[in-house]
């Protein structure tokens, strides 16, 4: 499935998408498919999968945490592709979330082919704008990849168009300044983003960055197309050390209290 279909879905049923991002290989390859698994079962819509790498662009301290664990074990790019043909073997979208950098040292060229084989949908680059990277949107429009990148409460209008404009799948609007994380509240930033990306695209919008439980989900939902929550989810398993079976399943608890808030909004 691709996120096109998912969000043609959640619009049908007059709601937004809860997108779930987990990093691959924590807190173990096997591990981590597992966890996205349960996210899917509780009501995710569409997965995004975190490629470890050692110098995180916006990864906050719980999410670093969590990719430190994984690339102590020796995660690799090869086994994020084996986790994204797990998770979207389930019927879910699935799209990379990474630095440019790995994907340019894997070959972009590669990376697309393997990652399309693999059954994902697509790739978001949070550190890199439309303009700097033509071989990806050649490589990703040949197979059609979702192209997701980042507008920011930062970002001009002409910025902005530009972005919205190169993207496929949809549109991902960082809600705050800064890395990610569960915050108390979330961004006033936000609504006036949103509403700044829907003036010059009709592809969805993603809000993420911060969103921690079921009231910010709907809030969220309110104006926004997607929620888009990672710090949470893999803050549960952190929580919940080396007993596996409680971690997946207060993650499954988590996962239905956002979902619930998303549908809710």
């Amino acid at each position: 499935m691709t996120t096109a279909t998912a969000f043609a879905v959640t619009r049908a049923e007059g709601r937004a998408a809860l997108v779930g991002y987990f990093p691959a290989g924590f807190p173990t390859v096997d591990g981590s498919i597992d966890a996205m698994k349960v996210m899917v079962e509780c009501g995710c819509d569409i997965i995004e999968i975190g490629l470890p790498y050692s110098d995180p662009v916006m990864d906050g301290p719980t999410i670093q945490t969590a990719v430190q664990q994984a690339l102590e074990a020796g995660v690799r790019t090869t086994d994020v592709l084996r986790t994204v043909e797990a998770v979207a073997a389930t019927g879910v979208p699935t799209v990379v979330m990474t630095s440019w950098n790995p994907v340019e040292r894997y070959g972009v060229e590669r990376f697309a082919a393997d990652l399309s084989a693999a059954g994902g949908s697509g790739l978001i680059t949070p550190d890199v704008t439309p303009d700097v990277v033509p071989q990806w949107i050649a490589a990703a429009d040949e197979r059609d990849l979702d192209k997701v990148f980042l507008v920011a409460p930062s970002s001009t209008d002409q910025r902005l168009a530009m972005t919205t404009a190169a993207c496929r799948g949809f549109v991902y609007a960082t809600a705050v300044m800064g890395v990610t994380g569960a915050r108390a509240t979330t961004s006033e930033l936000a609504p006036p983003l949103v509403a700044r990306a829907k003036a010059t695209t009709d592809l969805p919008i993603g809000v993420g960055l911060g969103i921690s439980d079921a009231d910010q989900a709907a809030e969220v939902a309110a104006y926004a197309d997607a929620v888009i929550v990672g710090s949470a989810f893999v803050r549960t398993l952190l929580d919940a050390g080396p007993d596996r079976a409680a971690g997946l399943r207060l993650l499954g608890t988590v996962t239905e209290d956002l979902a619930e808030g998303v549908r809710r909004g």
